[in-house]
């Protein structure tokens, strides 16, 4: 666990630094780095979904996923009770931009290759080559969100370490349960969701991609469906 252990520690330092910077930047260099980070969002979604596609197994199931995770999402409202919580911390003339960032710093740290694959890495092989790198690009994703956005941000620190720690587990239980095969579809429809961050993030879309996280539940109740029977 000392890879996740890191990775977390990187993200509070970066959010430290960045809420200290960010009373020091002016508001066109704030957002710049809006920009420059919507744009590395768009890159890692893209990369993510395309360079698993050719190994995906089930050619629709991502399609499935979202269309299913996207109905169940919109119905439970996540995107909406998630907004209201946040709002409740940082209030801009009524509005607030604190749930947007702390959405996507989320899907950002925890929807990505070294996210995902680090922690089965360093579970099966003792090797955290990956979550050490991922640290290091987390510090500086989270100093820039932290710089827009604020301290709040330092919420995303403990849903990595959950997350990270849930796929370490599981993997250190069983190595099958993680399958190169469940992985690909994971990081497809995980990289949609980083694309879609990131065009919210240039303004482009208005996108609720908080509501699309139930898709990814449904690669692994497939793949868990289809080993049962």
């Amino acid at each position: 666990m000392i890879g996740t252990i890191v990775n977390t520690c990187a993200i509070v330092a970066g959010t430290i630094l960045g809420t200290v910077l960010g009373r020091g930047i002016k508001e066109q260099y704030k957002k710049g780095l809006y920009d420059a980070l919507g744009l590395a969002s768009l890159a890692i979604g893209l990369n993510a979904t395309i360079s698993n596609l050719p190994r995906s197994q089930q050619p629709v199931l991502f399609i499935v996923a979202l269309a299913v995770g996207t109905v169940a999402g919109t119905r439970l409202d996540l995107d909406g009770r998630f907004h209201r919580l946040v709002d409740r911390k940082e209030q801009q003339g009524g509005q607030s931009r604190l749930a947007d960032g702390l959405s996507t710093a989320t899907l950002l740290y925890c929807i990505g290759p070294l996210s995902m694959l680090g922690p089965v890495i360093a579970a099966l092989k003792g090797d955290n080559t990956f979550l050490f790198t991922n640290a290091t690009l987390d510090f500086v994703s989270s100093t820039i969100f932290a710089s827009t956005y604020g301290f709040w941000m330092v919420l995303a620190a403990p849903v990595l370490f959950l997350w990270q720690g849930f796929f370490y587990l599981v993997a250190r239980i069983s190595s099958q349960a993680v399958s190169d095969a469940l992985m690909a579809e994971l990081l497809i429809v995980g990289g949609l969701m980083i694309l879609g961050s990131g065009l919210n993030l240039l303004q482009i879309t208005k996108l609720k991609t908080l509501n699309m996280l139930p898709a990814l539940l449904v690669p692994p109740l497939w793949f868990l469906v289809r080993s049962l029977l």
